[in-house]
C-alpha cells in the first residue's frame, strides 16, 4: 500500500489528462456549431441535470467504493442489492421529468427551449447510475485501468456522435440540438458500460437471484450512500435553484432574458470550465485516496492517512498554482485558444485565486467521507449552499449583473473548503 496512493494517481492523471483534453475537443465542438446562445441553454439545463443525476446515484458509488475497500462483504452482492434500488429511483425521475419538464422550462428557468433537454435527461439517468456504481466497484478494489478505459472510450464515442449529430439536429432548431447532445450520453455511458463489464472477473456470473437486494448488503450501502447523497444533494440543490433565482431576479430587476442566458453561458460554458482544468488532477488525487485513506484509518493509522492527504494536497496545489499564475497573467490565451473567445476575461482574473482553494476541496471532502465523517463533508456543503444562494439572491437586486453569480461561488468556495480542512484536521488529531 505504501506507493498506491501514487500509483493510482499517475494512472488517473493519464487517463483524467486524455479525457480533458477530449472533453475541451468536445466543448469546442459544441461551441463553434452551437453559439453562445446554444452553450447558454445547455448550462441553464446543466444544473437540473447534475440535481437529478445525484438523486439518481443516491451516494451508491461511494458507498460501494468504501465498502470494497474494506474487503468485509461479499462485493457481488454489494453490487447488485444498489443496482434494483437505482433502477425504481430512475423510473421514478423519469415520469416526474415527463409531467414537469414543461413547468421547470417555463416557469423556473424562464427559457421555452429547454423543454426537450429536459424531457431527454429522463432517459440518460439510469444509464449513467449503472456505469458509475461499476466504477465505485473497480475504484474501492484499486484497480483503475477500467476507469482510465472506459472514460476515454466514452467520450471518443460521444465525440464522433456529436460531430455527426449536432449538425442535423441544428437545422431543427437550437433547442433539438441541445436536447441530443443530452440524448448523446445514453450511447457513451452504454460504451462505459460495456468496458466495465469486460474488466470484471473472469468467473463472474450473474443470475435472477443477483438482483434481489440482500437486506444487510443494502443496510450498510444505505448507511454510507445516504450522507454521501446528503452531501452530494445540497450541493446540487443550490446549483439547481441557481439559473432560477438568476433568470427571476435579473429579470424582475431589468436585465433582458437574452443578457441572462448569454452571460450566463459566458460564466459557466467558458470561465468556470477554464478555471476548473487543473480539477482533472485533484479528481485523479481524490480518487485514488479514498480507498487508502478508508483502510488506514480504519486499522487506527491515523498518521499515515494524515501524511496520504497532505501528499494529496501537495500535488493538488503543484497543479493549481502554475495553472492560477497562467490564468490572471494571460487569461486571453488559452480563452481563444480553446473557445476561440474573449469574453469573460474580467470574471477569471477575480475567480483564478479563489478557485485555487477549490482545488484542494475534493481531496479534503473525499478524506472526510472515506474516515466516516460524511457527516461534516455534508455540513460543510450546506453551509456553503446556504451561504451561496442567500448571497446570489441579495447581489442580483443590487443591479451588478453576473457579478453576484462570482462573489456567491468565490463565498461559497471559500466557506467549503475551509469547513473541510477543519473537520480533517480534527479527525485526525
Amino acid at each position: 500500500m505504501k506507493n498506491k496512493l501514487v500509483q493510482s494517481t499517475i494512472i488517473l492523471l493519464i487517463g483524467g489528462f486524455v479525457t480533458k483534453i477530449l472533453g475541451m475537443v468536445i466543448k469546442i465542438v459544441m461551441t463553434r456549431f452551437m453559439g453562445t446562445e446554444g452553450i447558454g441553454i445547455y448550462m441553464l439545463l446543466l444544473p437540473t441535470f447534475m440535481l437529478f443525476i445525484a438523486l439518481a446515484q443516491l451516494g451508491f458509488p461511494i458507498a460501494i467504493s468504501k465498502l470494497v475497500a474494506d474487503n468485509h462483504h461479499n462485493n457481488k452482492n454489494l453490487v447488485f442489492s444498489a443496482l434494483p434500488i437505482s433502477m425504481v429511483i430512475n423510473v421514478g425521475i423519469i415520469i416526474f421529468l415527463f409531467f414537469s419538464s414543461r413547468f421547470i422550462a417555463d416557469h423556473l428557468l424562464h427559457e421555452s427551449k429547454c423543454y426537450y433537454g429536459l424531457i431527454c435527461m429522463g432517459f440518460v439517468l439510469p444509464f449513467i447510475s449503472i456505469s458509475s456504481i461499476l466504477r465505485g466497484y473497480f475504484f474501492g478494489k484499486e484497480r483503475m485501468i477500467p476507469h482510465v478505459i472506459s472514460n476515454v472510450t466514452e467520450d471518443v464515442i460521444r465525440l464522433l456522435i456529436l460531430l455527426i449529430g449536432i449538425p442535423i439536429f441544428l437545422s431543427r432548431g437550437i433547442e433539438y440540438a441541445v436536447a441530443f447532445v443530452v440524448l448523446s450520453n445514453i450511447v457513451s455511458e452504454c460504451t462505459s458500460i460495456f468496458v466495465l463489464f469486460f474488466f470484471l472477473p473472469k468467473n463472474f456470473t450473474i443470475s435472477k437471484q443477483d438482483f434481489i437486494p440482500h437486506r444487510n448488503s443494502l443496510k450498510d450501502v444505505l448507511s454510507i450512500s445516504l450522507p454521501s447523497t446528503g452531501s452530494r444533494l445540497i450541493g446540487s440543490i443550490g446549483y439547481f435553484l441557481e439559473p432560477i433565482i438568476l433568470t427571476t431576479t435579473l429579470l424582475h430587476v431589468g436585465y433582458s432574458n437574452q443578457f441572462v442566458v448569454l452571460e450566463y453561458g459566458v460564466i459557466n460554458g467558458y470561465v468556470m470550465p477554464l478555471l476548473l482544468l487543473p480539477s482533472f488532477f485533484t479528481a485523479a488525487i481524490s480518487q485514488a485516496l479514498l480507498p487508502i485513506v478508508s483502510k488506514s484509518y480504519g486499522k487506527g493509522k491515523k498518521r499515515y492517512a494524515k501524511s496520504k492527504i497532505r501528499q494529496a494536497i501537495f500535488f493538488s496545489l503543484l497543479v493549481g498554482i502554475p495553472a492560477t499564475v497562467v490564468f490572471l497573467m494571460c487569461p486571453e490565451i488559452p480563452l481563444k485558444w480553446i473557445y476561440n473567445t474573449s469574453e469573460g476575461i474580467s470574471y477569471i482574473k477575480v475567480l483564478a485565486p479563489i478557485c485555487l482553494l477549490h482545488y484542494i476541496q475534493a481531496p479534503l471532502t473525499t478524506s472526510l467521507q472515506a474516515m466516516g465523517k460524511a457527516k461534516e463533508a455534508m455540513y460543510g456543503t450546506l453551509g456553503g449552499m446556504v451561504i451561496r444562494t442567500l448571497l446570489l439572491y441579495i447581489c442580483c437586486f443590487m443591479k451588478i449583473g453576473m457579478w453576484g453569480l462570482v462573489i456567491a461561488s468565490a463565498s461559497n468556495i471559500i466557506y467549503v473548503t475551509l469547513h473541510q480542512y477543519k473537520h480533517v484536521k480534527k479527525s485526525l488529531k
